[in-house]
C-alpha cells in the first residue's frame, strides 16, 4: 500500500519524520512524500529518500494509487484529498467543517479525524490532542515571557530585590498543566483555576496554588474534558476571576470544550483593569475565545495590557511537535495495519475507529454526524 504525505502551507508542522518513514517501510508500506515536506525543519528530501521514501514533485497532487493519505490539517478540497476508496488521516475539525465531512463521504474516502480518537489506555500513543496541547502550553508561557515587560523569577541584586511575576493559568487540562510547570520553572509565582476539583492535587504537585471557586455541581466528561458551565456558574466564576486577573502580570486561558465554542471567561473590562504591560494569552481564540475581543493570530492592546489570540502554538516548536505528531500517526497506523494482508483494517465498530472514523463506504458513519446527513 502506498502512503502519501502532502506538504501543507497552512502548518509549520509535518506528519512524518524520516525516522518514521523508515518504520513505515519496514512495515510493508510504499512511502511517498511531497518535495519540501520537512525542509523547513531540517529534514531535506534527501533525508526521506535515504530511508526509501519516494519524493513526489511539489504541486503534482495526491498520487492516484495512494491507499492512505496522512495530513496535519484538514484539506482545502475534499475531492482531491485522497483517491476514492483510500483512507485519509488528519485533524479534520468535523464539528466546524460539516460540509467537508459530507464531501469526503461523497468522494468515497474513509476519513479518520484524529482529534476524536478516544481517550483510552490503548489509544494513549495516538492522542494527538494531548501531545500538541502539551507543547502549546509550553509555547504559551515562553511567548508570554517574551512579551512581558518584566522578568519571571525573583531576583536579588545589589540594586534591590525584583519580585517574581504573577502568572494566572485558567484551565488545568494538558495545556494548562504544562503551562503551570513551565511558568514555575521560569521562577514565576503561579496560581491556577479549573472547574474540576479533582485536578487540585495535580496543580499543587507542580508548585502552583489552586484557586477555589464554589460553583456547585461541576465535573468532567467521559473523555476527561471539563463539562460546560451554566451561565450562572460562569457569572460566579467571573467575579472571582476579576480580582485575580487584576493582580496578575500574565494570564493564560486554556479552557475548551471539545466540539463546542470555547466558554467566555474574561471580559474586556477585566483585561482593561490589569496594569500596563501585562500580557493575556487566549489559547482558545481559534474556537471562539475565552477572552472577550480575542482573535486568532492577533495581538492588540486592551487598556494597557497586551491581548494575544493564540493560533497553532505548537508550530512555535515545530520540530518537537512534528516528532510527537508523527509518532501519534505511526501508532494509529500500526494499530490498523494487518501484517498478513498488508492492508489497513477499517472496521467502523472497532474500539478506536468507532470514535474517530467519520466516513466510510461513501457514507457518514460517525454517530454524532450520521443522523444529520
Amino acid at each position: 500500500m502506498l502512503v502519501f504525505f502532502p506538504r501543507e502551507a497552512c502548518a509549520a508542522r509535518v506528519a512524518l519524520t524520516p525516522a518514521n518513514a523508515s518504520k513505515l517501510k519496514k512495515m510493508g508500506f510504499e512511502v511517498a512524500v511531497e518535495s519540501g515536506l520537512g525542509a523547513d525543519l531540517g529534514w531535506p528530501d534527501s533525508a526521506y529518500a535515504e530511508v526509501g521514501a519516494n519524493i513526489v514533485p511539489a504541486g503534482s497532487g495526491t498520487p492516484q494509487d495512494a491507499g492512505l493519505v496522512v495530513r496535519v490539517d484538514k484539506p482545502a478540497d475534499a475531492s482531491a484529498a485522497a483517491p476514492r476508496g483510500a483512507v485519509l488521516i488528519g485533524s479534520l475539525d468535523p464539528f466546524r467543517e460539516r460540509a467537508l465531512v459530507d464531501a469526503l463521504a461523497a468522494a468515497g474516502v474513509s476519513a479518520i479525524s484524529v482529534e476524536m480518537i478516544p481517550r483510552t489506555t490503548i489509544a494513549q500513543k495516538m492522542d494527538v490532542l494531548s501531545s500538541q496541547a502539551s507543547l502549546a502550553g509550553y509555547a504559551a508561557v515562553i511567548l508570554a515571557a517574551e512579551r512581558l515587560d518584566r522578568v519571571f523569577p525573583m531576583m536579588m541584586t545589589p540594586s534591590g530585590t525584583i519580585a517574581a511575576a504573577k502568572v494566572f493559568i485558567i484551565g488545568a487540562g494538558v495545556a494548562g498543566l504544562q503551562a503551570i510547570a513551565t511558568a514555575k520553572r521560569l521562577g514565576a509565582k503561579v496560581e491556577a483555576f479549573d472547574t474540576r476539583p479533582a485536578v487540585e492535587e495535580q496543580i499543587q504537585s507542580l508548585g502552583a496554588k489552586f484557586v477555589k471557586v464554589d460553583l456547585g455541581e461541576t465535573g468532567q466528561t467521559e473523555q476527561g474534558y471539563a463539562k460546560a458551565l451554566t451561565e450562572e456558574q460562569l457569572a460566579k466564576q467571573r467575579e472571582v476571576m476579576a480580582k485575580l486577573v487584576a493582580q496578575s502580570d500574565v494570564v493564560i486561558t486554556t479552557a475548551q470544550v471539545f466540539g463546542r465554542p470555547a466558554p467566555r471567561i474574561l471580559t474586556a473590562a477585566m483585561v482593561e483593569a490589569m496594569r500596563p504591560g501585562s500580557v493575556v494569552i487566549d489559547m482558545a481564540a481559534a474556537t471562539g475565545g475565552n477572552v472577550e475581543g480575542s482573535e486568532p493570530g492577533v495581538e492588540k492592546k486592551v487598556g494597557g495590557a497586551l491581548l494575544i489570540g493564540a493560533r497553532n502554538l505548537a508550530d512555535h516548536v515545530a520540530v518537537n511537535a512534528s516528532q510527537m505528531l508523527s509518532n501519534n500517526y505511526l501508532a494509529l497506523i500500526e494499530h490498523l495495519w494487518d501484517k498478513e494482508t498488508k492492508k489497513l483494517k477499517i472496521d467502523p465498530a472497532e474500539e478506536i475507529l468507532s470514535g474517530c472514523l467519520l466516513t466510510h463506504g461513501g457514507r457518514v458513519v460517525h454517530p454524532q454526524f450520521r443522523d444529520k446527513s
